[in-house]
């Protein structure tokens, strides 16, 4: 019996792991992929539907062939029906876009209306969401329910929509320099870009309920709840990540893998890692049972993960961590999300304060040096809001921490 996999998307997540560990799985004897820029999908085509991705390795980078990837505009309405029909045939699907805001958008092209046009009943099929919400299935089925109008409110029987974590480092590299001094296959013979993705690919999905269904994708980890490893992965991963990116950025580092030489920002780090994000996340989830709860898991959980943050394969640029500022400085996601449950936990977490200030002094330029200007800055993005103690509490953790990055410049 045939197998199709069929994703959104054709970025570093969709090609370097999902279509990725399709191809990699055997399982599967055709690949569809939807793309809007028409431009990538000129150049696929061209190329004879085969890409190349860049793995980065503990020793090396190692480039890897996907072929066969039938990659399609759907706002050309007859390649939109051939993706319609793909969904129907599909086993497993992966949506890896960059945010779940652009679900709906498109119209009768966008991937929930096609979703739904595609999700018949008389299959089984589930769909992987790669968008690094928390809760992106939810959205992506409400998404595909509003598409369907009227009469959809039992949902789209036999697919189960899979929430991931996804704990992989990736990104594109566009400069021809870089390209030619590591070595880098480009996506295609004369495209401009590439992938590089660590080879990482432990990843965790929800539990698929759906019965006698077999996931061809194996690799994968289901788990009953997501939700305390997708704390883990924002309120640890993410949160240290971002920390040791800003204060690299005061250091002058241009790449992530410069921190491994520096044994300051490293212990930083480290004690960041285990005694504010672990601390907290230990005793929020340590009734899970798994060992990633505990002392001994979350000390590996962390060592794993700054090693792999400075590969130097990855040649992991320190202005892709730090880009955006504002929302990882929102009140909930990695920094202040990790400040509020270490305080929860009976710590008070000055090293991610501090990771909270520089951030803070890249999105807004000399607020380090002026009293109140920190506490503006945060107030003008969270807005208004009552003066609790929790609110106060990190605020005075980031004045507190500010003149201690005149430590950290270069």
């Amino acid at each position: 019996m045939s197998a199709t996999y069929v994703g959104f998307g054709f970025g570093p997540i969709q090609t370097g792991l999902l279509l990725f560990e399709a191809v990699q799985c055997g399982g599967f004897d055709r690949f569809v992929v939807a793309e809007v820029d028409a431009s990538l999908v000129r150049a696929v085509r061209a190329a004879g539907s085969e890409v190349s991705v860049n793995i980065a390795g503990k020793d090396g980078i190692h480039a890897r062939r996907l072929p066969r990837v039938e990659i399609l505009d759907p706002r050309v309405p007859s390649e939109r029906e051939t993706i319609i029909q793909a969904i129907a045939e599909a086993d497993e699907l992966g949506t890896a876009v960059p945010s779940v805001d652009l679900y709906a958008v498109g119209g009768e092209a966008s991937i929930s209306a096609m979703l739904a046009a595609g999700c018949r009943p008389g299959r089984q099929r589930i769909i992987y969401t790669a968008e690094n919400n928390n809760f992106a299935a939810e959205v992506l089925v409400d998404r595909m329910k509003e598409a369907a109008g009227p009469g959809a409110g039992a949902g789209f029987p036999g697919t189960q929509v899979l929430n991931t974590v996804v704990g992989k480092m990736s990104g594109v590299v566009a400069s021809a320099e870089e390209m030619k001094r590591l070595g880098l296959a480009p996506l295609v013979p004369g495209y401009g870009k590439c992938v590089l993705v660590e080879e990482f690919n432990r990843i965790l999905v929800s539990r698929v309920t759906l019965p006698g269904f077999a996931r061809r994708i194996r690799v994968f980890e289901e788990k009953d709840d997501l939700l305390p490893f997708e704390e883990a992965k924002l309120y640890g991963h993410n949160a240290v990540h971002a920390l040791l990116g800003y204060l690299a950025r005061l250091r002058g580092y241009e790449v992530m893998s410069r921190i491994g030489d520096d044994r300051g920002l490293m212990a930083l780090g480290r004690k960041v890692f285990l005694e504010e994000s672990g601390a907290a996340l230990i005793r929020r989830h340590a009734s899970t049972g798994d060992r990633l709860f505990t002392p001994a898991g979350y000390a590996a959980y962390a060592d794993d993960l700054l090693e792999r943050m400075v590969n130097p394969w990855l040649f992991d640029r320190v202005d892709r961590i730090i880009r955006d500022p504002a929302r990882k400085l929102a009140w909930d996601d990695r920094l202040f999300g990790t400040m509020r449950r270490a305080l929860e936990a009976g710590v008070t977490p000055t090293g991610m304060a501090l990771g909270a200030a520089a951030a803070v002094e890249y999105a807004e330029p000399g607020t380090a040096g002026h009293d109140g200007a920190a506490r503006a800055y945060l107030g003008g993005l969270w807005g208004a809001g009552p003066k609790d103690p929790e609110r106060e509490a990190c605020l005075r953790l980031v004045e507190e921490a500010a003149p201690r990055l005149q430590e950290w410049r270069a």
